[in-house]
């Protein structure tokens, strides 16, 4: 940072920001598909979480509460744990939840869902604990995942495996 680089992580997660601590991660650009300091419902499910665990969520954390919450949507919709009744369930919900608003599972198994730019504050500007991220920018599906017209998935294209 001090030399004027910016650093873009590929994979980076708000523990390992912790570890690192502020004044190493810095400016640090990453993606990320929730971030528990959003919004007033995010900070309401995240402070539950930190009081089971000590920790805000990570993505991981929000992704697995997602998709357990959207397969027990999709198992009740369905009226069996058939796995492809389930599936095709699954795919006819929108996922809808604190941390993924109108995100939808594609025939492709991808799930399209709105995605954020973050970027790693710098030690002044972290009001409390775990307030490491500025959310740069939402990423809008459309721009993070292939069409679906262009897919190689064989069920997609009406081949067999």
């Amino acid at each position: 940072m001090k030399g004027g680089q910016s650093l873009a992580a590929m994979i980076l997660f708000l523990q390992d920001i912790h570890t690192l601590g502020l004044e190493a991660a810095q400016g640090t650009y990453l993606t990320t598909a929730s971030y528990w300091d959003m919004n007033e419902a995010t900070r309401a499910w995240s402070k539950e979480f930190m009081a089971k665990t000590g920790m805000p969520p990570s993505m991981l954390h929000a992704g697995v509460y997602g998709a357990v919450r959207h397969y027990l949507k999709a198992v009740a919709k369905a009226g069996t744990d058939d796995a492809e009744k389930v599936a095709a369930a699954m795919r006819e919900v929108p996922i809808d939840d604190v941390f993924s608003q109108d995100a939808k599972l594609r025939e492709d198994g991808r799930v399209t869902r709105t995605m954020y730019l973050a970027r790693v504050k710098k030690p002044s500007e972290s009001k409390y604990p775990w307030d490491y991220l500025e959310i740069v920018r939402p990423i809008p599906p459309e721009e993070t995942v292939w069409p679906l017209a262009e897919s190689k998935c064989p069920p997609v294209k009406g081949t067999s495996r």
